[in-house]
């Protein structure tokens, strides 16, 4: 019994003390976001003494393969994306005859992998290492398990960082509600005016009262125009509004419907929405109190849609392709303050009613000018198509020739030299009418010298770009002198025959491509995520590219690689794949926007992001629109400082 108990005693504690005898290799690990949706896990192996660490690399002990690994317990919410890294080590290596394919270290040894994550609630990325440490003949090995916890995200970049959104949703309500206020001024909104403000003042026990009714039917205006368009916006997703809006079939269908409403707009037919709807909401209205007021603003919507869809449709398609997540609503918001607006200034103000011009045939020369001004963006959606497919039909030269045409019509017909056959009889042309004719015809005017390539900023949202144009001046006040491959580099081959750069510069259409020839250069990549019916992507090019400063830093400083994300070229069959969400990757487009989700976490354009030679992301900021030249030159800077620490 006592041998039993002197012979356990010695093995519990022999076992203790081996179980307390701490590993050969110790790790030690950092987490930190790179940008919104990628941390970089970097793990430190560190040897204790006597012992090295056998590096990441393959070797051999006495012609057996050896290796420490690292294995990902990646959650379905996380994926690697990209190539892991060892990193360079500050101690001298040693390393045996005996085993000198090995790459002992007694130093500290780094490995940095970079994984997307797309639910930071898991809290946490779990790994599992198979090391192998060296004491002279001893190869001990073992297995580590760690469980690196996610940091909390840094505060979001700015918006005048990322490119102002602020002031683009600013512009977009602003824009908007001019919409909603020019609504007002059409045969199906304006004649409503006055009786409704009229109705809500004589039957409400007092003018308060009045007051407040026209105040709840303004706000039902605005509800029901907002609220279905935030609904949609939730239930799509953040950029499916966008992505639909850039799609060549959207594009499609969006000019197919424009040229519908500007055909209802000219007269030939009358857009309505079914009688019945209007007739039960109607019924509803007269039982009065806030579901009465609710159902007369639906009523309103009903009515004055042959007028309002039209204008609706014109605004959503151009918000929709802003590319920012609450864009449509912000537009609708916008939209139905403008329209709801005069029923409460009037209920406010009963005396202008007064002052209001009585309806007429002036009404209807309202809805034909919108029939000219739904023609001309009509025109926008096809050159889109148009630049997709590459078919060349309504280059720069050919849209403007259309818009000068179609300008100085409207111009004539304000000035009663065209009539149409619902027009009223025009005896004299009122001051009003004067005015209006003279802006479409100076508009006109100021069309022309775009013909010969003058830039015409303030369009080039909605231009075509000026690479499309066969003659242009314009173009030789930015030509480089050779307008060629950077020296030391290859030409640019892939997609040239169908896609320019824009201001005499040379890039790649690329990735691969440009990346050779960064390396070469031994300069910094500007990622130029584009599409070709982005409008905010040729604005940035006009108003910020051109700059001569921008230009400079563009041409000698950086390789730009241009990406356009709806480019239908296919690509090789050997770099055709199935994404995780199923989608078939088999084009141009679909790959660069892969691309740029996987790599930056984002899809919106224009996106300017920066990279060297090996991929590595010079700067998390987000780089969107932004026409402040004096920014985006800050930005260029530092990146090539950035760039100069990294590859001196």
């Amino acid at each position: 019994m006592k041998a039993f108990l002197l012979s356990f005693f010695v093995g519990f504690f022999t076992l203790l003390a081996a179980a307390q005898e701490p590993n050969p290799v110790q790790f030690s690990y950092t987490a930190k976001w790179q940008n919104d949706s990628a941390v970089a896990i970097t793990i430190v192996a560190k040897p204790v003494a006597p012992y090295s660490f056998v590096l990441w690399q393959a070797g051999t002990i006495a012609d057996t393969a050896i290796a420490s690994s690292i294995s990902w317990n990646l959650k379905p919410t996380q994926s690697l994306q990209s190539t892991a890294q060892v990193l360079a080590h500050t101690a001298a290596k040693s390393a045996a005859a005996s085993d000198s394919n090995l790459i002992p270290a007694t130093d500290s040894s780094s490995y940095i992998q970079s994984i997307i994550v797309t639910d930071t609630t898991t809290g946490s990325i779990e790994a599992s290492i198979n090391w192998i440490a060296k004491n002279g003949d001893n190869y001990p090995t073992g297995v580590s398990t760690i469980r690196v916890p996610l940091p909390a995200k840094p505060s979001t970049t700015s918006a005048s960082e990322t490119g102002g959104t602020d002031g683009s949703l600013s512009s977009i309500f602003l824009y908007c509600l001019l919409g909603g206020l020019l609504a007002v001024f059409t045969p199906c909104v304006f004649p409503l005016i006055p009786v409704t403000v009229s109705f809500f003042l004589k039957r409400s026990g007092s003018k308060a009262m009045g007051i407040r009714n026209a105040l709840l039917y303004s706000a039902s205006i605005i509800l029901i125009y907002t609220i279905p368009t935030l609904l949609i916006t939730l239930a799509f997703g953040s950029t499916a509004l966008y992505s639909i809006s850039t799609s060549a079939t959207a594009n499609f269908v969006f000019f197919a419907v424009f040229l519908v409403f500007a055909a209802s707009f000219f007269g030939a037919f009358e857009l309505s929405l079914p009688s019945s709807w209007a007739n039960t909401a109607d019924g509803k209205a007269s039982k009065g109190g806030l579901v009465g007021i609710f159902f007369m603003a639906i009523t309103l919507v009903i009515v004055s849609f042959s007028c309002t869809g039209p204008i609706v449709g014109t605004l959503l398609g151009q918000t929709s392709s802003e590319g920012i997540t609450m864009a449509p609503v912000i537009g609708m918001l916008g939209f139905s303050i403008g329209l709801a607006l005069p029923f409460s200034l009037f209920a406010f103000f009963p005396s202008l009613l007064q002052n209001l011009p009585k309806s007429g045939g002036w009404l209807n020369s309202v809805k034909v000018c919108f029939g000219f001004i739904e023609l001309a963006l009509a025109l926008k959606f096809f050159s889109n198509i148009d630049l997709i497919y590459h078919w060349q039909l309504l280059n720069r030269d050919v849209f403007l020739s259309i818009w000068i045409v179609l300008f100085a019509l409207m111009a004539l017909y304000l000035l009663g030299k065209l009539k149409f056959s619902h027009d009223s009889d025009l005896p004299y042309i009122s001051v009003p009418r004067l005015l209006f004719a003279i802006t479409s015809f100076s508009f006109a005017v100021y069309l022309v010298p775009g013909l010969w390539g003058a830039p015409l900023k303030p369009l080039s949202g909605i231009l075509p770009p000026a690479t499309t144009q066969d003659f242009n001046l314009h173009t030789n006040q930015y030509a480089a002198p050779v307008a060629a491959a950077p020296n030391g580099a290859e030409a640019p081959k892939k997609l040239t025959d169908k896609l320019k750069l824009p201001f005499g510069l040379v890039g790649y259409f690329d990735l691969q491509e440009g990346l050779a020839a960064s390396k070469k250069l031994n300069k910094p990549i500007m990622l130029d995520f584009t599409g070709h019916s982005c409008a905010n992507c040729r604005k940035m090019e006009e108003e910020v590219w051109s700059h001569p400063r921008v230009l400079e830093k563009l041409r000698n400083n950086f390789v730009i690689v241009s990406l356009y994300v709806d480019e239908r070229t296919e690509i090789a069959t050997k770099q055709q794949y199935q994404g995780d969400d199923g989608v078939f990757v088999n084009t141009v487009g679909e790959w660069n926007l892969a691309y740029q989700i996987k790599k930056f976490g984002i899809n919106s354009q224009p996106l300017y992001m920066f990279i060297d030679a090996d991929e590595k992301i010079l700067s998390t900021t987000k780089y969107g629109y932004n026409s402040n030249v004096d920014k985006f030159l800050a930005h260029l800077t530092a990146i090539e400082n950035e760039y100069k620490k990294l590859h001196p």
